[in-house]
């Protein structure tokens, strides 16, 4: 069977390199933090473009230091996507604020800033969006909205690695960029990780203390901290998936092209790409009248899809409290009810590639 992401062919390809990576950090038994996390961190810094990064055990914890940095606390309203992977609202959760959950654009499916700007009150503190699927979100009027009412802007990257907005890579958009390494990931470590990148070198240095027990030197604890250090196995991995990310972005841009230019079937609605955008392909992601009738169809010819996300956050029982009831974001719901996501991975053969396409044409034909 096709999978819908198959990480053993990255991993047998480069096999050598990565057992390298580990076999070193074992040697100086380098394991939790130390000398190859922090050259991730720097190495992850230049990718993105900006001053300073700080790699912690994983995409969630990312957000929450994020949110930390903001000063965001009890009291607060923290406006996040309803489409979205939960953990986007979970970092504002952690933080004792409470997310408020704004819909997606009919045609990009990203965060719509019509529905921000509806959703600001005397509370709101920050805005974060999501480039999801690997689609920047509209950076420029989110960041117009921001400036106009006070607020903070973070970007969700964990969809993301090396995506670009108006030219500018995304990590380096907002004041605060949160990245998430794990399996299946554009950059994916193995195991968990994630990493926090600004040019606010100062928020930086808070977040290497947080993460760090509240550390900076052991055993002197100037603040209540985290066990959020990112490991040193995983930052050599990192480093040498780094390496090759420029050539795994390039050949998921070639496959997601194939899909939006050869994927003709009128039962399929496709994610939008504004012409300022250089998406990543991350996943996917489709909207077809019966999804669940799709993945079957496509299972039954090897070919393995699922679904991103049939819930959304608004709706999730860990939100009912909140009091959000359907119609509340009606196109993140429309999403949810009709998504489908797609094979889409580097390693993916141009006949792997043109089976998708071909299932998809002849799908209820």
């Amino acid at each position: 069977m096709l999978k819908r992401i198959d990480l053993t062919r990255d991993v047998q390809a480069h096999e050598a390199e990565y057992r390298a990576a580990i076999e070193a950090v074992c040697r100086e038994t380098a394991f939790s933090g130390g000398r190859f996390a922090d050259q991730f961190d720097e190495e992850f810094a230049r990718y993105c473009g900006v001053a300073a990064a700080s790699g912690v055990n994983n995409g969630t914890s990312a957000l929450h230091l994020a949110m930390l940095a903001c000063d965001i606390g009890p009291g607060d309203e923290v406006i996040v996507p309803a489409n979205t992977y939960i953990a986007t609202a979970w970092g504002v959760s952690y933080s004792g604020a409470t997310p408020v959950f704004a819909d997606c654009t009919a045609d990009t499916w990203e965060i719509d800033p019509a529905s921000v700007e509806a959703r600001i009150t005397p509370r709101t503190r920050a805005i974060i969006g999501v480039h999801l699927y690997g689609q920047p979100f509209d950076v420029a009027s989110c960041r117009d909205i921001a400036d106009r009412h006070g607020l903070h802007l973070v970007e969700d990257c964990a969809q993301a690695h090396g995506a670009a907005f108006e030219g500018q890579r995304t990590g380096s958009l907002c004041e605060l960029g949160c990245f998430s390494f794990y399996p299946g990931k554009n950059l994916y470590a193995f195991g968990e990780g994630g990493a926090v990148t600004s040019n606010d070198t100062a928020a930086i240095d808070r977040i290497n203390v947080w993460k760090n027990q509240g550390c900076r030197t052991r055993y002197y604890h100037e603040v209540i901290g985290y066990n959020y250090r990112l490991e040193g196995i995983q930052g050599a991995v990192l480093s040498v998936g780094l390496k090759h990310l420029d050539e795994w972005t390039a050949r998921r841009r070639t496959i997601g092209r194939r899909y939006l230019s050869e994927i003709t079937n009128p039962l399929f609605r496709m994610q939008a790409h504004p012409e300022n955008t250089d998406p990543v392909f991350h996943l996917f992601e489709v909207q077809v009248p019966d999804p669940e009738d799709f993945l079957q169809y496509m299972a039954a010819h090897e070919v393995e899809c699922n679904r991103h996300y049939p819930v959304p956050c608004h709706l999730q029982a860990a939100y009912r409290s909140l009091g959000y009831q359907p119609g509340d974001c009606p196109n993140a719901e429309q999403l949810a009810a009709h998504c489908a996501t797609l094979p889409l991975f580097p390693e993916m053969t141009d006949e792997e590639a043109a089976l998708v396409i071909a299932l998809c044409n002849d799908y209820r034909r």
